[in-house]
């Protein structure tokens, strides 16, 4: 089935589900679609609320909508009192399978919210042709992982996150290797096709990457790039003469302004070994530090052992990461 890269607003209304537990009579959630700007936003906060790790504001939400292929946004109502929301999408670098993310506030949950959003999100990605669906959970809320063990999802990647409290740290800028410079993209914005090679290397090399698509460079440029929480002066390029041979760069959310996120850290395969990638995240670390940030926040693929081991090497401590689960669709 082909998908227009213009986002998706066709929506099918799902079923109500009548629950007897816990009322004295019929309730039913019912799963609707966000249709206007105001239910758009209570999706968003019923998400931040649930989810502060992943918290993102609204102009990142319609970045990444304006990105995908097709997505689906659902509010679950109980009555008249939302109580979950749930978000679909298709991504260009991933199309056979739609990636969601379910929401329920803690006081509603155990009566059916859960169970009609996976279904009215199934339902939706079945119309797109699709069989599956992928969800990110974090790794120590076993409750998610049991409601979604329960449904058939099973791991297929698991990243650990590792975190820097920059108060901690005196930054400390370790020259890269004679002949390559660190710039940032700002300072020269024509490196953008030179990072982009970069990135059609490093990006296969990278664990459970292998099953996403390298896009285009215009389209990758726009998705990856240029989305509202990637800056230029975020982004550091290392250059060898008139080759780039390494970047790395920030993800920043006004929802979570004192904390940057690694968003990529790549080097081209015949520069590895060198330091450039410790070069690279140094000059982030002194940017970040000096731009009053909190702590620096990275998630990398547990078998990505290079990239851990320099991760701790300048400080980042383990913490509880996000498992990636991939599981069949609601019947």
């Amino acid at each position: 089935m082909q998908l227009s890269r213009r986002t998706d607003h066709v929506e099918t209304r799902s079923p109500p589900y009548v629950l007897q537990a816990f009322y004295h009579r019929p309730v039913e959630i019912e799963v609707r679609p966000a249709k206007t700007r105001d239910e758009e936003q209570l999706s968003l906060e019923l998400h931040n609320a649930v989810w502060p790790l992943a918290a993102v504001t609204m102009a990142e939400v319609d970045s990444f909508k304006h990105g995908a292929l097709a997505y689906t946004d659902r509010l679950a109502w109980l009555g008249s009192e939302p109580v979950g929301s749930g978000f679909a999408s298709i991504r260009p670098q991933r199309p056979h399978v739609a990636h969601a993310a379910i929401t329920v506030l803690p006081a509603h949950r155990r009566r059916g919210a859960g169970t009609a959003l996976h279904c009215a999100l199934s339902a939706w990605s079945a119309e797109h042709g699709l069989e599956a669906l992928e969800t990110v959970v974090e790794e120590d809320d076993a409750e998610n992982l049991a409601f979604a063990g329960r449904r058939g999802f099973v791991e297929i990647e698991r990243n650990g996150r590792m975190i820097l409290e920059l108060a901690d740290v005196e930054p400390t800028l370790v020259a890269a290797p004679a002949g390559v410079e660190i710039v940032t993209w700002a300072e020269r914005p024509e490196l953008d096709r030179g990072i982009y090679d970069v990135a059609v290397e490093a990006y296969a090399d990278v664990p459970g990457a292998e099953r996403e698509e390298m896009e285009p460079f215009a389209d990758w440029l726009a998705h990856d790039m240029r989305g509202s929480g990637d800056l230029p002066e975020a982004t550091f390029v290392a250059v060898a003469g008139d080759e780039v041979v390494g970047y790395a760069k920030f993800s920043l959310t006004a929802a979570q302004p004192t904390t940057a996120f690694h968003d990529m850290t790549g080097v081209k395969r015949a520069w590895r070994g060198l330091g450039i990638a410790g070069a690279l995240k140094r000059a982030q670390i002194a940017w970040a530090k000096g731009r009053g940030y909190d702590r620096l926040v990275t998630s990398n693929e547990l078998r990505n052992e290079p990239i851990r081991r320099l991760n701790a090497a300048l400080g980042y401590r383990a913490a509880p990461g996000r498992v990636l689960l991939r599981g069949p669709l609601a019947p």
